[in-house]
């Protein structure tokens, strides 16, 4: 059944024809999530070509920053050569977590149980004339 997936569904994953078109054309890295980073040709502009293939779903949101200043031509080469080494403060990215069980819901969301804190009594409403 995957096989028929990926022939006709974009969401999937890369399809039959994206897998065609990417036949000489160089593989330049991959990310820790597993996408795959292509360059090859050129666009209109005369600039290289850079796209990458998603393991998994199509989620522009599962590519990390640094891979994201890559394809749109923010750095020249691969991040692994272009950026300093990462620092141990940093945080990996996460991907757009809506829609699914870890997304964030405040206090109050009807998915929290729809219990709002109550009101504090420091306001005060406006009234004409006062």
């Amino acid at each position: 059944m995957a096989i028929f997936a990926n022939i006709f569904t974009w969401w999937n994953g890369s399809t039959f024809g994206t897998w065609m078109g990417l036949r000489g054309k160089d593989r330049v890295g991959e990310d820790a999530l597993g996408n795959v980073y292509y360059t090859g040709g050129q666009d209109t502009a005369g600039n290289p070509r850079r796209w990458v293939i998603y393991k998994g779903s199509t989620d522009s949101s599962r590519v990390p920053p640094e891979w994201f200043s890559w394809l749109h031509h923010q750095i020249d080469d691969v991040p692994d050569r272009a950026l300093p080494p990462v620092r141990a403060w940093e945080t990996p990215a996460v991907p757009n977590l809506t829609g699914t069980a870890q997304a964030y819901r405040p206090a109050g969301a009807m998915e929290s149980g729809g219990k709002r804190i109550g009101a504090t009594g420091d306001y005060e409403a406006w009234t004409p004339g006062t």
